[in-house]
């Protein structure tokens, strides 16, 4: 509270400054002219305390741009001579400032697209067959703690928060503080207990309750509200989206807020780090961003990603280019799961925020590209995509999945942009009315005719796997997956026609089985069991390797 009172009584000095006349009014006497000072003083001192600790804003001098007019002018009234004028040209530079404030967004645009610049890149690296992609939507994970909310004490006095993905001990997992349910209950319970953990990438598994006791939480109040907290930390910083739980590999609960300074004039945002707390001591630290613990994985907020989404599409040419003529301008799209983009994970296990950009032209939905910004830096890269080729939007593909299950009245979350066997796909989780997982959709974002879904996202890739060669699409050509040659007796064989190939599955004396499509080898017809073959297979991982080159001994 200390730098609170400190901001609000040079506040108050600075306005009644303003308001006072320096020289006694020949109607005041001393004794009224000392009053009147320190009336507007403490008057000021108490209503800026107020309304600085209430609305938990920051306390940097042009944030008091109003206070400044009104004080400005009406120290101007009550003045006289030389006085009056230095009063009268104050005002006159306070309504230059409202302008400047207010007239921003008009010619910072260009300084707006510089902050959010982004490396450009033709087409996102092919999917590892072997990994499991993050793919257990949100809205169904945050269903499935609410059912174990049983698990907490004092149930009655708690809710569900904010879910956030996280990295913690090699494991993708969704995290989800316990809060207060109302004023009374924060008063009463004084601290919340713990919060929930839940797989990311297994929609078997159960939610678990970890027992962490957290006194600084967003649901608090009064000086334990954790916004307001950080706020009387530090009450010259320039906030930008809400805090976030992270756990470290203990599983000790921390909040973190991403902090950055003003574009130009009160208006634009760009990153600079973090404050952590300790969610249970109150203990702050002030990181910038190429500092950030390691256990860390959002330091970026979603909301700051989602600015800087917004600047690199919309300004490329300008403010008045955006709102006009709107040449190279792509919107991005707001199907993300947080603040309009979507967390995902790299190889490496390093998270990233998706967006995919479309036209601002209304009833497309062709993609113009995508990014993925790196969720602890910042960094972005933008992917323009197969210019030969036009790409579906996230929108496309929830319409996709919509039109599938129409009398179900199933709906997709959650699209993410992937490379399946060298065709850029999107994966889409299906949910039922009610926000219980019924399987997992991918579709071509070049060719929508070509989809597949199962219960489990491997599953899924493995019958799309089988669509894109059905469709004519080659399923070879860019896989992640490690390619291996072997000579092998076959067993047992298995075929079936798909459009105008045929597929043939067959099992080996090695004891894996394969797959291969006529369209790759057109000889492929006429393996029998017993024949020996020698070929070169991608190691994909999966139940059916699938077959790239196969050449049968004696043919």
């Amino acid at each position: 509270m200390g730098n609170l009172f400190m901001y609000a009584a040079i506040a108050a000095v600075v306005l009644t400054l303003l308001i006072v006349p320096l020289r006694k009014p020949a109607s005041f006497t001393v004794k009224q002219q000392t009053t009147a000072a320190a009336t507007i003083f403490v008057l000021s001192f108490i209503i800026t305390a107020i309304v600085a600790y209430v609305t938990k804003m920051d306390v940097n001098w042009h944030a008091f741009w109003p206070v400044i007019v009104a004080g400005t002018l009406v120290g101007a009234l009550f003045a006289k001579g030389k006085e009056q004028l230095i009063k009268g040209i104050l005002f006159i530079a306070s309504l230059v400032l409202v302008a400047a404030i207010f007239s921003a967004p008009l010619w910072n645009a260009n300084d707006k697209f510089e902050s959010a610049s982004m490396q450009e890149e033709v087409e996102l690296k092919a999917f590892d067959e072997k990994q499991t992609p993050a793919s257990v939507p949100p809205q169904y994970a945050e269903n499935k703690m609410k059912k174990a909310f049983s698990q907490v004490p004092n149930t009655s006095f708690y809710e569900l928060g904010d879910l956030q993905i996280q990295k913690v001990n090699d494991a993708y997992v969704y995290i989800a503080p316990v809060e207060f349910s109302g004023f009374f209950k924060w008063w009463n319970g004084d601290t919340t207990p713990g919060y929930f953990t839940m797989s990311a990438t297994d929609s078997s598994a159960n939610p678990k309750f970890i027992q962490a006791e957290m006194t600084y939480v967003p649901s608090a109040y009064l000086n334990k509200n954790l916004e307001r907290y950080m706020r009387l930390e530090y009450p010259t910083l320039i906030f930008y989206g809400d805090p976030q739980l992270e756990v470290d590999e203990d599983g000790k609960p921390y909040y973190i807020r991403t902090y950055g300074n003003f574009i130009s004039m009160r208006n634009g945002f760009d990153v600079e780090g973090i404050i952590m707390v300790d969610a249970a001591t109150g203990e702050t630290t002030k990181y910038a961003l190429a500092d950030v613990p390691a256990f860390i994985d959002g330091a970026v907020s979603p909301e700051a990603v989602s600015l800087q989404n917004s600047y690199y599409g919309n300004y490329v040419h300008g403010y008045w280019n955006s709102r006009f003529g709107k040449k190279d301008v792509k919107l991005p799209s707001d199907e993300g799961t947080e603040a309009n983009v979507s967390p995902i994970f790299n190889e490496e296990g390093d998270m990233y925020y998706f967006t995919d950009f479309t036209s601002p032209k209304e009833g497309v939905d062709s993609m113009l590209g995508y990014a993925l910004t790196n969720a602890r830096t910042g960094e972005a890269t933008y992917y323009t995509g197969n210019v030969e080729e036009s790409y579906m939007d996230s929108r496309g593909a929830l319409d996709i999945v919509e039109r599938q299950f129409v009398e179900k009245e199933w709906q997709g979350e959650m699209p993410i942009l992937y490379n399946f066997y060298g065709e850029a796909s999107w994966l889409t989780a299906v949910l039922d009315s009610k926000g219980f997982l019924q399987n997992y959709f991918v579709v071509s974002a070049s060719n929508p005719e070509i989809s597949a879904y199962a219960a489990t996202p491997n599953e899924a890739l493995r019958l799309y796997r089988t669509a894109l060669s059905r469709g004519g699409a080659t399923v070879d050509g860019t896989s992640n997956a490690e390619e291996a040659t072997a000579t092998v007796a076959v067993t047992r064989v298995y075929k079936e026609r798909s459009g105008e190939f045929t597929l043939v599955s067959f099992l080996a004396a090695d004891g894996n089985n394969y797959i291969v499509s006529s369209e790759t080898v057109p000889l492929a017809i006429y393996l029998e069991v017993g024949d020996t073959v020698t070929m070169t297979f991608a190691q994909t991982g999966e139940q059916f390797l699938p077959v790239k080159q196969l050449q049968i001994d004696g043919l």
